[in-house]
């Protein structure tokens, strides 16, 4: 489960400021931020568990992002990884719009998931609980396990903080989004969501940034994609709340020839 959210079009410098958490087991094994390919064009973490990549970006501005859909039902056994969706997008030369459109196609191959697909072009969302592409307008989205701004707690305060630290400032400070993604407060019970699951859980589940013993928020990445390609992506890692020591935090660019 990942928490998302996209700034598009809306800064002098940036196409593009993708803020996330990713949230998973302790003991899933994943490779941290690094180049995914041999020519150094895409940047992303990646699962070894299943394969692919939950968030994920490329030379030229494209990005990715993956998110599952949370119905309690446990609906997923046998099905592909829905993660081999973002790393075949950064991997093939379709438009954000053909690629999503391509997807459409065969989406119920797979359990339920959101994605947010970006190039230079258009912005576009997709999930397969819904069964539309949209093609979305300059501003700002909030993405969970529901689909895209559903108005649950933590989607709608996190967009509000990436939102007014953004107009707050025209450049991008890594350092300060990070920040505001470890929020860890909770909403009340009567403003939580009701999606097939213990209200215990939904509690755990509501705050953007989780820190269970055996589950939590795993990761912080904020993407900054310039309006000429350049991608700067920053990692940091944490366990149990905490940062990593010595592989903390990483930043790693792809710079666009001129």
């Amino acid at each position: 489960m990942c928490l998302i959210f996209v700034s598009y079009n809306s800064n002098a410098y940036c196409r593009y400021v993708i803020a996330a958490n990713r949230d998973e087991f302790r003991c899933r094994a994943t490779a941290p931020l690094g180049y995914i390919d041999g020519e150094k064009t895409i940047l992303g973490g990646r699962d070894l568990q299943a394969g692919g990549m939950w968030l994920g970006a490329s030379r030229g501005g494209k990005f990715g992002a993956i998110t599952n859909y949370r119905d309690g039902s446990g609906a997923g056994k046998g099905m592909p990884s829905r993660g081999k969706i973002v790393s075949e997008y950064l991997h093939c030369n379709d438009s954000a719009l053909s690629a999503i459109e391509r997807l459409a196609k065969n989406a119920q191959r797979y359990a339920g998931f959101n994605v947010l697909f970006g190039d230079d072009c258009h912005l576009v969302y997709y999930s397969n609980m819904q069964q539309e592409v949209r093609i979305l307008e300059p501003g700002f989205y909030g993405l969970s396990n529901h689909l895209l701004d559903t108005p649950w707690p933590k989607v709608v305060k996190g967009k509000g903080l990436l939102q007014a630290h953004m107009c707050g400032q025209s450049k991008i400070n890594a350092a300060e989004i990070t920040k505001l993604l470890g929020d860890t407060s909770s909403p009340v019970d009567a403003m939580l969501p009701e999606t097939g699951v213990s209200i215990e859980l939904e509690r755990f589940l509501s705050t953007i940034f989780i820190d269970g013993a055996d589950y939590g928020t795993r990761s912080t990445a904020v993407i900054e994609i310039g309006y000429l390609g350049d991608v700067i992506f920053t990692e940091t890692s944490y366990i149990h709340g905490v940062e990593m020591k010595n592989t903390s935090q990483k930043r790693m660019e792809i710079v666009v020839d001129r």
